[in-house]
């Protein structure tokens, strides 16, 4: 209740280098007054939320799809066949879905991300001005950080009918996310890029998804954010670093269409900021504790890092107001995890077992601010 202060003790993986420590901490207002560290005989652990750094939510009216050709035993997956766009599945549908049910299923998957432990989401809304509309409307009333990124419904109209939309688009949204630069005429992505920095809003693209070739011309957009990347070289980390480019990897999408496994180590050995997203609804849940798991145990990374692309380091995409890390004066944006559930129950290391196997059932509570 607000002005009431809530005191909740337990293992608090706490600070930006999400140290485990017993004790407790106090909550006034949303906002984290005090960390304590003394004994307690509480089992709870206490975390940061997810930040969910790349979703397309629209896609939540196809949960579905047959993902590709089956050949025998082999299910041969084409990525532009569900996601490029016009004419792909997932555009095909959306182009037939009425407006009241988009904001319908895209609510159930914000009523999804907030059972799972997830505060804060980025999301590429397809459907030009009426799906930036939906997203809004599907918010209403929940608490949520939310990154929206428009996109034009019908690029290939007059040039200026484009931009208009776009200026449209950009009024209710906090920036423009395009799928990719061989998709559209260069020209065109400039005079967007263009439309959207002078409105200083914020510009993101997906590159290098299928393979590298996009990659440079995303570069040379200069965008604010870049998602995929599963195809880049050193020489194309080292260029994103040096740019100060943060990027988003979507380790389970990318597993389902055969795009391949991101660099996600060379990445942050460049110094490249990382954070995660679940990517399209149609393909994977919004759940983070799955998209963890999944990075945790295929990837060679150190669960300690895992923890914090899945978490902390969405304020790399969301900005600094969404920094979730469990220190005094920062918002109170927790998952409360029960350690003495039967999948928790005698883990040693409190980051490690949360990555390798926490589920959602293992929530006992969220804190939102």
């Amino acid at each position: 209740m607000y002005g009431t202060e809530q005191i909740i003790s337990g293992t608090i993986i706490a600070g930006p280098e999400i140290l485990p420590i017993e004790g407790y901490i106090c909550v006034k207002n949303g906002i984290i007054t005090e960390i304590g560290e003394e004994r307690t005989n509480s089992k709870n652990i206490i975390a940061p939320c997810f930040v969910n750094a790349h979703t397309h939510l629209g896609d939540s009216v196809c949960k579905d799809p047959v993902l590709g050709k089956t050949s025998g035993f082999r299910v041969q997956r084409d990525l532009d066949s569900l996601v490029k766009p016009p004419d792909g599945l997932k555009h095909r549908i959306l182009r037939e879905t009425p407006y009241k049910t988009l904001v319908g299923h895209i609510r159930r998957s914000l009523l999804d991300m907030i059972d799972t432990g997830t505060c804060a989401f980025a999301d590429f809304r397809e459907g030009g001005f009426l799906g930036v509309a939906a997203l809004n409307k599907a918010l209403e009333g929940l608490e949520l950080r939310s990154l929206i990124f428009g996109r034009p419904a019908e690029p290939d109209l007059p040039l200026q009918v484009v931009l208009s939309e776009v200026r449209r688009i950009l009024l209710r949204s906090d920036g423009l996310g395009m799928s990719g630069a061989n998709d559209l005429d260069m020209n065109l992505l400039q005079e967007i890029t263009a439309c959207t920095q002078e409105r200083k809003k914020l510009f993101a693209i997906h590159a290098g998804e299928k393979n590298r070739s996009d990659i440079e011309k995303a570069l040379s957009l200069e965008p604010d954010l870049l998602i995929h990347l599963t195809h880049a070289g050193k020489k194309d980390l080292d260029e994103i670093a040096q740019a100060k480019i943060p990027v988003v990897v979507c380790p389970r999408s990318n597993f389902v269409t055969g795009a391949g496994m991101a660099p996600i180590a060379e990445m942050l050995e460049a110094g490249i900021r990382v954070a995660a997203g679940t990517d399209n609804v149609m393909l994977n849940s919004v759940n983070m504790f799955a998209e963890m798991e999944f990075m945790s145990k295929i990837f060679s990374i150190d669960d300690r890092q895992v923890f914090k692309i899945c978490t902390l380091n969405g304020s790399f995409v969301m900005g600094p107001d969404s920094m979730c890390s469990i220190e005094k004066g920062n918002k109170a944006n927790l998952m409360i995890l029960n350690g003495d559930s039967n999948n928790l129950a005698g883990i040693q290391d409190p980051v490690g077992g949360i990555t390798k196997r926490a589920r959602p059932d293992d929530i006992l509570a969220v804190l939102h601010s």
